[in-house]
């Protein structure tokens, strides 16, 4: 079979999926908790194998491993996007023409909705449940760390759809493979879009290469602004929970930026960094504020591409702005649009870098690690979109919908 044929038949699914129900949709995602709970063995055994070709001091060894309480998560998201509303049918628009015709704008699935990501196999299941409970068909193209672990996925997923009535082919993965990756990028006529999720390298080959449209999420370099009026305690707990929950994340922290009038205070603020043995890449006025005062052997003289690296690891850069119009300044030159934050009891700071700093999500005396669908309300996410054209953000199930105009009317004619 060739994969324009593993693709019609996903375009196939997608439109009897049109006539399925959304308690039809929901009975399968639910049935896929169940067996998610009921085959957890299995399941570590497929990811055992994954994680056994993974050196454990990977940062991304912690994002592939499952563990029963993760797979006990996962079966709770699912549950949970089961009962979630959906978006298919909701009335976004309804009025009427001076003519009399009737015309509403509807939401309506994309279709067919192809996803390219790493080493982490609990996306498998979030893509899966976002999709179908919106009414889409899926392909799935995993990452090779996560072969396994995605394999054992497919099966219960392919499972769970012929136990509720629907098509199997409405989710299908892919093999670990650059051929499919390019396929995928060029099934035009079968995928109506195309959502990379990872790093951002696999991000930039995605949008450079693919001949379908695509959606940009994921990649992020990350920053905190400690101005002037911050409060200290606040600070150093925003910056250790932003930087060290989960250091491999894209809403972790990758820059924290000082304000130079509060350069006495970096210690107290880096205080949590180092209890987690994180390597700061520092400006020569933040190191200097820091030798010792911090582990000597965890300080590194900032390089000329630290700004604009998305560090996916215990380190973090950290420079030294004169106020909120440098920070701003920098994070123009240096973000990706994903999240910033700023530290501050100065309501008009606050105002400024709110309004001047260009970012999916912008956060006033919080981490970035709120930057996520199911702090969002949305349920689980299917990526943190960072373009403007389209969804930005965290992606929820409305996301994965677009809209189609119904008009009805009496006969009327156009002059």
């Amino acid at each position: 079979m060739t994969f324009n044929d593993t693709f019609a038949g996903v375009r196939a699914a997608s439109r009897q999926l049109l006539e399925i129900s959304a308690d039809g949709r929901s009975r399968a995602i639910t049935a896929l908790a169940s067996l998610v709970e009921e085959n957890i063995d299995s399941i570590l055994e497929a990811n055992a194998r994954d994680l056994s070709r993974m050196d454990p001091s990977n940062p991304l060894y912690d994002r592939l491993q499952l563990t029963p309480d993760r797979l006990r998560a996962i079966a709770a998201d699912l549950r949970h996007v089961a009962a979630l509303p959906t978006p298919v049918g909701e009335e976004v628009e309804h009025r009427t023409l001076p003519n009399g015709i009737d015309l509403r704008r509807v939401r309506v699935p994309f279709g067919v909705v192809g996803v390219i990501y790493e080493a982490r196999p609990n996306v498998t299941y979030d893509v899966f449940s976002l999709c179908l409970r919106s009414g889409n068909a899926c392909i799935l193209k995993g990452g090779r760390d996560a072969e396994e672990s995605n394999l054992a996925a497919i099966g219960l997923i392919r499972r769970a759809l012929e136990s509720a009535g629907l098509p199997a082919d409405a989710c299908v993965l892919l093999p670990s493979t650059h051929e499919a990756t390019a396929a995928l990028l060029s099934a035009v006529g079968y995928v109506d879009v195309c959502i990379p999720r990872g790093g951002r390298k696999l991000i930039d080959f995605v949008r450079d290469n693919a001949r379908v449209p695509v959606i940009e999420t994921g990649a992020g370099v990350v920053h905190a602004y400690f101005d002037s009026m911050g409060d200290v305690a606040m600070g150093a707990a925003i910056v250790g929970n932003a930087k060290t929950r989960r250091v491999s994340v894209c809403n972790a922290l990758d820059t924290l930026l000082v304000a130079r009038d509060r350069l006495a205070d970096l210690p107290a603020l880096t205080a949590p960094l180092a209890a987690k043995n994180v390597e700061l890449h520092c400006d020569a006025e933040a190191l200097a504020a820091l030798r010792g005062n911090y582990p000597d052997a965890l300080l590194r003289e900032a390089a000329a591409d630290d700004p604009d690296r998305e560090w996916m690891d215990y380190k973090m850069g950290i420079y030294t702005v004169a106020g909120v119009d440098e920070a701003i300044g920098h994070i123009a030159r240096h973000g990706s649009g994903h999240s910033e934050t700023i530290i501050t009891d100065d309501e008009a700071a606050a105002d400024r870098f709110r309004s001047l700093v260009d970012a999916s999500c912008v956060y006033v005396n919080l981490p970035t690690s709120f930057t996520d669908g199911g702090q969002f309300g949305l349920g689980a996410e299917i990526g943190i979109s960072t373009q403007k054209l389209g969804p930005r953000g965290p992606m929820g199930l409305t996301a994965l919908t677009s809209t189609k105009y119904l008009l009805t009317g009496r006969g009327q004619l156009r002059p």
